[in-house]
């Protein structure tokens, strides 16, 4: 209290300084106006001809005589009523972006309008502000800084509106202007966006940084409305978060301030976390995820609301795939007996991800799966998270408080397809049976059974084939599916002995090929074969067909050949008879009879 009536004081010596260098010294003062600890000895004629409130004042309170005036609650306080008393007084003064929040909304309480006088001050403020202020972005952004203390008056005056509405404008201006000067002519002719270089529209970022939250978020969503970029709201999202988040120490060395402004301090911060979600763009790819885990981090440190921290989970959950194991590596900040590391957000994490990808697999038409394509990124992205998933569990398998069903829970959560090889997975249980050696046989086995014995490496199978950490029945497995592999081996090494292992070993592969990959790719992988059978049946039926005309053909020229073959063979026998033709007629039938036979024959012979 000591320290605020000094302050007080002070205030009131330099603004009683300030105003004995303007003030008619010659005329003494016949009314004293009070406002917040700063007193004004001045004169009432130049007061009441300009401000309608103290006109008011001075007439209720002519018959006693009114010397002292107290203005509760005015806007600005000593400052801005020093500026409006330095306007009756006729003092010149320059209306700056810095003031002219502070004029508007002194002269709407001092009621400085038309009405009592021309060209009045709020006049002369408003014009400033419509034809000065909200056409330069900068100045906008610094009278919105002057309108923080000017709550709420300065929203009912619609200057932050205002404001809000400028800055939306001209950045949209800036990013469309920019978008031309990266527009640039292909070597086909075609005009296309030059990505590649650096957009000049997105300047504004820097300084919206310095806006209070409540008055930033209403600008990021006016920019929002007017279609800005994505990705510029962003950037302009991450850089505010990284001044308002790191500025502060309340998180990291509390002990460096005292509990009230500790807490005042994570207050604040939270209300920026939640802020920062609310106004996060909707597209997929607008925000580093890396950025995303950061605000997750700091959502679980300060407790924000649960909502907030689902719709984290959700966008991380949408873009998991290029996540990386530092990411998903969240300190757990709950009590002592927890885990090291936040597992339960984790696994809503990859739930997220999980019903993700069956929504997309839903969602999409029959046409996708007749792809050519032999893997769909779905498929690339399960691939992907697999593989981050298994180092995870490595990472978080030697924690002594993690218990059985969380670590289950979050190795069974992708699909069973989605890992294509499971020695990951089985490093991963390994280290988690070597530090946790209490567990019985049947837990051993429970957790045993996410392994596909089948799916793992030459060298794995070899690991596993001697690891006395793995229950006997899992021993069993991985020496049956060795033994498979080395005698598939030796056979195909000599082909020609049996081709019977060659089938087996064919058929064993292509079960773990057809294992590893997802229904929506074995839908397409049949498609695709189907097409390629029903193409290969095509073209057996025009092979058939030309056979059969060949067939045709050949029997057309044999009947041909055999007829030529007939009538040589019956001329010469009628050329044998004219010899002859001077026998009797008891030797001429004889030829007839000859003649049948040799009919007889060639019929036999064709």
């Amino acid at each position: 209290m000591d320290k605020q009536h000094q302050q007080q004081l002070s205030l009131a010596k330099c603004s009683r300084q300030r105003y004995n260098e303007w003030i008619f010294r010659d005329v003494p003062s016949d009314i004293t106006i009070e406002v917040s600890g700063g007193t004004f000895a001045l004169h009432k004629f130049p007061l009441v001809s300009r401000s309608g409130r103290i006109r008011k004042l001075v007439a209720e309170r002519r018959d006693s005589d009114i010397s002292r005036v107290e203005l509760l609650n005015l806007p600005g306080g000593a400052d801005s009523f020093e500026l409006a008393a330095k306007f009756c007084y006729g003092v010149n003064f320059e209306i700056t972006s810095g003031n002219v929040a502070q004029l508007c909304c002194v002269s709407d309480y001092l009621e400085m309008t038309e009405e009592f006088s021309k060209n009045n001050l709020s006049s002369r403020a408003e014009e400033y502000l419509d034809s000065i202020v909200c056409k330069n972005l900068e100045m906008c952004v610094e009278v919105l800084q002057q309108c923080e203390n000017l709550l709420p008056l300065a929203d009912e005056l619609k200057i932050v509106s205002r404001c809000i509405d400028a800055i939306a404008s001209k950045a949209c201006v800036e990013q469309i202007a920019s978008s031309f000067s990266r527009l640039e002519y292909s070597s086909s002719g075609r005009l296309h966006m030059n990505r590649q270089a650096k957009c000049e529209g997105d300047w504004w970022i820097e300084d919206l940084s310095v806006l209070r939250i409540d008055l930033y978020q209403r600008v990021i969503t006016a920019m929002k409305c007017r279609g800005v970029r994505p990705e510029s709201i962003g950037q302009s999202l991450m850089n505010y978060a990284q001044k308002e988040l790191t500025k502060k120490s309340s998180l990291w060395n509390p002990s460096s301030q005292t509990k009230v402004d500790v807490v005042s301090s994570t207050e604040q911060e939270r209300l920026v976390v939640e802020s920062i979600v609310s106004l996060l763009p909707v597209e997929k790819l607008a925000i580093p995820i890396n950025f995303l885990f950061g605000l997750l981090r700091s959502a679980v440190m300060l407790d924000c609301t649960v909502a907030s921290r689902l719709d984290l989970e959700r966008r991380i959950g949408s873009q998991l795939d290029i996540a990386t194991l530092d990411d998903l590596l969240i300190p757990s900040f709950r009590h002592a007996g927890d885990t090291l590391f936040d597992v339960d957000t984790v696994h809503r994490i990859l739930v997220n991800f999980s019903q993700q990808d069956d929504s997309e697999d839903d969602m999409e038409d029959a046409s996708v799966f007749e792809s050519d394509s032999p893997h769909s990124p779905s498929q690339s992205a399960l691939y992907k998270v697999s593989k981050l998933v298994d180092n995870y569990l490595a990472e978080i398998a030697p924690d002594a408080n993690l218990k059985l069903n969380k670590f289950i829970a979050i190795a069974d959560t992708l699909p069973a397809h989605a890992r294509t090889i499971h020695d990951g997975l089985y490093r991963a249980i390994d280290i988690y049976l070597k530090a946790h050696q209490g567990l019985s046989d049947q837990d051993r086995k429970r957790l045993c059974k996410l392994i596909d014995f089948q799916k793992l490496s030459q060298e794995a199978g070899a690991h596993a084939a001697q690891n006395e950490r793995l229950p006997l029945q899992s021993i069993v497995q991985v020496l049956y599916f060795e033994q498979l592999r080395l005698r598939n081996a030796l056979f195909c090494s000599y082909p020609d002995e049996d081709h019977k292992p060659m089938h087996q070993s064919w058929r064993i592969s292509s079960g773990a090929l057809s294992a590893s990959m997802s229904p929506r790719d074995n839908y397409a992988s049949l498609r695709r074969e189907n097409r390629e059978l029903k193409l290969e049946l095509a073209r057996l039926r025009m092979r058939l067909n030309d056979l059969e005309k060949e067939h045709v053909c050949m029997r057309r020229d044999m009947e041909k050949s055999s007829s030529r073959k007939f009538m040589s063979s019956f001329s010469k026998k009628i050329g044998k008879l004219n010899l002859f033709g001077h026998s009797s007629s008891r030797g001429s039938s004889s030829p007839s009879k000859n003649s049948q036979r040799t009919d007889s024959k060639i019929t036999e012979r064709t």
